[in-house]
């Protein structure tokens, strides 16, 4: 339920070691972005044509072995050009269908972010009053104690809290809210409220709960009223509960143990187990659309969009140089300033992309998590490529 990459799309080593794995999948229940190094610079300094970011698709597929490949890139006047590469099926060799729907893992916080943002602009809630004031007695536990966690240090990963896709079982079945974060709750917390950072899903599980909580409708409800149709975001939507279908044409998307090996598909699921932090669907393009629209203040008052983008390091997960705000990370360019964006890691598909501070936006999506580093680095330098003409 994802940018560079966290330690959320799969268990650290020493979960690993410690829990024997039954289903192939689960190794990849996370939601969020794996931890990159340095990133990798383009190999070339062309304009990013529809040859050159072509061919970086291509690569995508024939050297690091994704099945699909899918971009959207969308100019400062708002023309769009889409592009594939791979199948969109291995059984049937299928065409990718130009601009599919894919799974969006943790973009889905950002919408979560900007629902919480209009709540605290319309004077319904305060970012820094305690998550008790809303969810009274909820957060108890080793180390945890909700009257001193804020509203805001859940939006931005420095609550402290444990993050719960560390200890998912293995199969993917339905799941409530209260039953993530009881999950985390077994467990100590990461630091003290405001001392550090650390990317946990738990966070937006809570802000998700909160958001109920404050205007009697679901999460599901209030993003599709304020987000999806101002926008007119067709192509997007969060599933109904136990909906594990993707609606429209999309590319199936596949779990890997490891490169090289064999693809699962895996493009039906329940994702209810990533919820407020994770659940959503949308395609490329429409992801342009929403990022570009948030950051011209479209969906928010300067106000509320100054403290979203107000940002604390956070190069353990992103990347060297990146910092997140309020569900909204900004990550360096090679050709200089930064784009603004999210990204999403679930199983099945992983999504990278934003917009940058001229207005230029782009999204890469592939259909299968990566399973090294290396893997990670190439799908960013594709982003970065199309962002910097």
């Amino acid at each position: 339920m994802s940018q560079q990459a966290s330690q959320t799309d799969r268990p650290s080593g020493r979960q690993r070691r410690g829990r024997r794995r039954t289903v192939p999948v689960a190794a990849a229940l996370a939601v969020g972005v794996l931890a990159l190094g340095a990133l990798v610079a383009p190999a070339a300094s062309a304009a990013p044509g529809p040859d050159t970011l072509q061919r970086s698709l291509d690569a995508l597929v024939h050297t690091d072995g994704v099945p699909a490949a899918l971009a959207s890139v969308t100019d400062r006047s708002g023309r769009t050009r889409t592009y594939t590469a791979g199948v969109g099926d291995v059984v049937t060799g299928s065409p990718v269908p130009a601009d599919g729907q894919v799974r969006i893992g943790s973009n889905t916080k950002t919408f979560t972010a900007v629902v919480v943002l209009q709540l605290a602009a319309e004077h319904r809630l305060r970012l820094d009053a305690p998550v008790d004031r809303y969810l009274p007695g909820l957060l108890r536990g080793d180390g945890i104690d909700g009257r001193g966690i804020t509203v805001r240090q859940l939006l931005q990963h420095t609550s402290g809290l444990p993050n719960y896709t560390d200890y998912l079982d293995d199969d993917i079945r339905p799941y409530q809210p209260r039953e993530l974060v009881d999950l985390a709750l077994r467990h100590k917390a990461e630091f003290a409220p405001g001392t550090s950072w650390a990317y946990s899903n738990t966070n937006y599980i809570l802000a998700g709960m909160i958001i109920e909580k404050v205007t009697g409708r679901t999460v599901a409800e209030q993003i599709d009223r304020r987000i999806i149709q101002p926008l007119g975001l067709r192509h997007t939507s969060f599933p109904a509960p136990g909906d594990a279908t993707i609606r429209e044409a999309h590319p199936h998307g596949y779990y890997q143990e490891s490169a090289g090996g064999p693809l699962h598909d895996i493009t039906e699921m329940d994702p209810s187990w990533a919820w407020a932090a994770g659940q959503m669907i949308s395609t490329n393009s429409d992801l342009n659309r929403f990022f570009t629209a948030l950051l011209r203040g479209d969906l928010l008052p300067p106000a509320q969009l100054a403290q979203m983008r107000t940002t604390v390091p956070a190069e353990s997960t992103f990347g060297p140089g990146a910092r997140y705000g309020l569900g909204l990370a900004s990550i360096p360019l090679s050709c200089g300033g930064v784009y603004w964006g999210h990204g999403g890691s679930i199983p099945g598909y992983e999504t990278r992309g934003g917009v940058t501070e001229t207005g230029r936006a782009a999204n890469v999506a592939v259909t299968v998590q990566p399973t090294d580093e290396a893997g990670l680095k190439h799908l960013t330098a594709v982003v970065d490529r199309a962002l910097c003409p």
